[in-house]
């Protein structure tokens, strides 16, 4: 049957909160897939789809561009998508003259398990739940609707409407949209299968139901959607790493970070995948095989990166204005970016400096802990090539080609798109073999923050401390500052103390403070 799907995602998604802040909520992510993708992979692929956008529409054409380039999309601007006079029905009438056949509607915040029902006749689709109380709900008597209720309205005869729909009779649900006016942009489409409801049958058919629409809802939809192989990633609320297929796409709400990553793409050319296409805000690479480096790590295979990494991390010679440019590049880069998240993370989660007892051991102020530090001395670094978030989730180890790859390479480096602080190589190395990704993602650190107490706890494979060994005597052996690199550890806790969600900001701001003060030997 020809027929069209339409996927409204021109709402600002208020209910997620800051999940939709620098995204649309259609590309919340599910499996580390947008919730959109989940969508259409269950359509064939012929079938076409009419894409509503407002609220970030840029970044959901790019995403759907970059992801499906196989799918046909027709893409609508919807204006006003909030605020006075806006509404799901607004964006349905601006969808209209491209819906003048059979359809179906579908809600982004909605996915089903079973197969979507072809519109060759009208249908609502609803679901078995407990508390309806928060949802529209469908009357029904047998297999049919015999009354689409407003929210709050409960009897025991009546099921949660789910927002997927197949409209038949194109014509007469338009022509009630139209005529409906602000009752029908409020209410949407179901003003127009009331109209049709009161003039035919409209069949009901159950579905499984996973809703995303909400913060409770989409937790509840994330875990049964989890799977066993899923990569450790720690999100971030501006920036997101999808897989699709066998496609990667990293996204950012900053287009200068997009375009610098690609720049720099140019100078990492061997070690890192070939970016095949990008956007403003997105690039997409095709997904390398083998495993991250956490899940295949060996002695002899760390052993064996480190032999790659030699090569990799290739000095460059400076003259002396380049030198002393590079030393003000990196005492702005550790020093000042230091202070500056120190106070974000102050004010993000209201705590101030103090002289906490972080596992019953005395702390000065952290305040007191910087200004003994040399930072002469710290920022005397190594300009050469760099990679800037060199840790095991971002290495990929293939055991057929024999070969590292490295994934997801920092923008620049203060500003500098060629030279970087090989040191800050060595340090991410280092901060990610001391606290693994692997057992944040799986919940193995512990923190509590009462008053001035701190109370910290993390498992550690011991793979990964015969690896933080080795390349201590790696940093020695040739010829490096093993105690810069260890301070460097600790200020990276610190520094990324604010990005990262609670109560892992609270574990990285104890772990990073008392690493430092042991690493500087602070006497008080």
């Amino acid at each position: 049957m020809n027929y069209r799907v339409v996927i409204p995602t021109s709402g600002s998604g208020s209910r997620l909160g800051k999940l939709t802040r620098y995204i649309n909520k259609s590309l919340v992510g599910i499996a580390h897939r947008p919730t959109i993708s989940h969508l259409i992979e269950q359509f064939p692929g012929d079938c076409e789809f009419v894409i509503a956008l407002g609220h970030k529409g840029n970044l959901v054409r790019e995403y759907l561009e970059l992801a499906h380039p196989d799918r046909q999309f027709i893409f609508q601007h919807v204006v006003p998508f909030e605020g006075k006079g806006s509404g799901l029905g607004l964006s349905l009438l601006f969808c209209e003259k491209y819906l003048q056949q059979p359809f179906i509607f579908l809600s982004c915040d909605t996915l089903v398990k079973e197969q979507i029902i072809v519109p060759d006749h009208n249908w609502m689709g609803y679901a078995q739940i407990e508390n309806v109380s928060d949802y529209r709900t469908l009357e029904l008597e047998s297999d049919y609707v015999n009354q689409i209720c407003e929210k709050g309205i409960n009897n025991d005869n009546q099921r949660p409407y789910i927002g997927l729909s197949g409209i038949h009779d194109y014509q007469l649900f338009w022509k009630a949209m139209r005529s409906g006016k602000a009752t029908a942009i409020r209410q949407g489409e179901v003003y127009g299968l009331r109209k049709i409801l009161s003039k035919t049958k409209v069949s009901a058919y159950r579905y499984t139901w996973f809703d995303t629409g909400n913060p409770k809802a989409l937790a509840i939809t994330r875990e049964a959607y989890r799977q066993v192989d899923e990569p450790n990633i720690l999100e971030k609320e501006n920036e997101s790493i999808w897989f699709v297929g066998d496609k990667v796409i990293k996204f950012s709400d900053n287009k200068k970070f997009i375009a610098n990553r690609i720049e720099r793409a140019k100078e990492l050319q061997g070690f890192i995948p070939n970016i095949q296409e990008s956007r403003e805000n997105m690039y997409g690479y095709q997904r390398v095989e083998g495993k991250v480096l956490s899940e295949a790590i060996t002695v002899s295979l760390f052993d064996k990166l480190l032999s790659q990494c030699s090569i990799f991390w290739k000095l460059r010679p400076l003259n002396g204005n380049e030198e002393l440019a590079f030393k003000n590049l990196c005492m702005d880069f550790y020093k000042d970016k230091t202070y500056e998240r120190i106070d974000l993370f102050y004010k993000k989660f209201d705590k101030k400096d103090g002289t906490e007892l972080i596992n019953e051991e005395e702390m000065p102020l952290l305040s007191d802990v910087l200004k003994t530090i040399d930072w002469d001395w710290i920022s005397n670094g190594l300009p050469g090539r760099f990679h800037g978030d060199f840790h095991f989730e971002n290495i990929i180890w293939s055991k057929r080609e024999d070969k590292f790859t490295f994934l997801d390479w920092r923008q620049d480096f203060g500003g500098d798109l060629k030279n970087g602080d090989i040191y800050y190589d060595f340090a991410k190395l280092l901060h990610g073999l001391i606290v693994s990704h692997e057992m944040i993602a799986r919940d193995k650190y512990s923190v509590t923050w009462d008053e001035n107490k701190i109370t910290l706890n993390l498992h550690r494979r011991q793979i990964l401390i015969d690896c933080e060994n080795i390349f201590n005597q790696w940093v020695k052996s040739n010829g490096y500052d093993l105690k810069k690199v260890r301070v460097l550890t600790a200020l990276i806790y610190l520094n990324i103390a604010p990005l990262h969600h609670y109560p892992y900001s609270m574990f990285l701001y104890g772990f990073g403070k008392r690493m430092l003060v042991h690493e500087l030997k602070y006497n008080f």
